[in-house]
């Protein structure tokens, strides 16, 4: 099972964790793109996943089942961790990579996963598909090696979003970006523009710009249900928002003044991470 895999995009690589027997590290061009624990789905490894569990986990009554949508795949660790935290979600995943979704279904066991339905498509053209007022979740979560696409995060495409959330769901983002974040400001100018509650939650040197990082932008219709007391097995990713930096409110307004909300066909380029964050220096 550990080893080099073919896909469409290029090679995958599989890695067992040390300290978990069936804790896996999937890499993708040598960056790693997900975590998953085969025996324990609600363990999320990294940190930003543990913050979009937090969110998550506040998403109406605790263990409510909810329809759930994703743009991009990897090795599926937030779709198990709904599947096993709210049984009888409806969840659908869009991953273009033909040979990434037969990788983790041959190896990561992704068909156990129930009600779980991985479409090979592009994450746009699966959006704009779905009916309106259909998910309660919309999870954009997708790169090409380090690279967020573009696409998913213009103001075009974030009006899909909406369009699909039912008045109480909620919109989340994982970006990447160091140093003055200047893209995550823009994508936080571009959802912003399009709903009425925004929030951007991170790990605090990451939210400084001490360090590059991942940074997740929530979004919704109504307030974001991020405050209050997760009992149960919930508390590591509960504890994990808890502690995450966050801007919202005048502070979230302060942060994105002057940046241009983003727009199709603009040539803007994407953060990438410093060669050293993955260990290429």
């Amino acid at each position: 099972m550990p080893g080099r895999y073919p896909i469409s995009s290029g090679t995958a690589e599989l890695l067992q964790d040390a300290d978990r027997e069936n804790g896996w590290v999937l890499n993708v061009g040598g960056v790693p793109q997900s975590y998953v624990d085969l025996s324990e789905p609600t363990y999320l490894d990294f940190g930003y996943m543990e913050i979009m569990g937090g969110v998550v986990d506040r998403l109406g009554p605790r263990r409510a089942a909810i329809d759930a949508v994703h743009v991009g795949g990897a090795a599926c660790t937030l779709p198990r961790y709904v599947a096993a935290t709210r049984p009888g979600s409806r969840q659908v995943v869009f991953e273009p990579d033909a040979g990434l979704v037969q990788m983790v279904r041959e190896q990561l066991a992704l068909d156990t996963v129930p009600r779980l339905d991985v479409r090979i498509v592009d994450g746009r053209a699966g959006v704009t598909a779905l009916p309106g007022d259909s998910a309660d979740l919309v999870v954009v979560d997708a790169y090409t090696a380090a690279t967020m696409p573009i696409e998913l995060a213009t103001d075009e495409f974030t009006r899909e979003v909406a369009r699909v959330l039912r008045p109480g769901g909620v919109h989340l983002t994982n970006v990447s970006d160091g140093s003055r974040l200047a893209f995550v400001r823009r994508v936080v100018a571009t959802v912003s523009g399009v709903f009425p509650h925004a929030m951007l939650l991170a790990d605090p040197d990451v939210l400084s710009g001490r360090r590059f990082g991942n940074l997740i932008v929530a979004a919704a219709p109504a307030p974001l249900p991020v405050s209050g007391p997760v009992p149960g097995p919930l508390r590591a990713a509960a504890g994990a928002l808890v502690r995450a930096g966050r801007l919202d409110g005048d502070d979230l307004a302060r942060f994105h003044a002057g940046a241009r909300p983003l727009h199709d066909g603009e040539e803007t380029p994407t953060s990438t991470p410093p060669p050293q964050v993955f260990g290429q220096d």
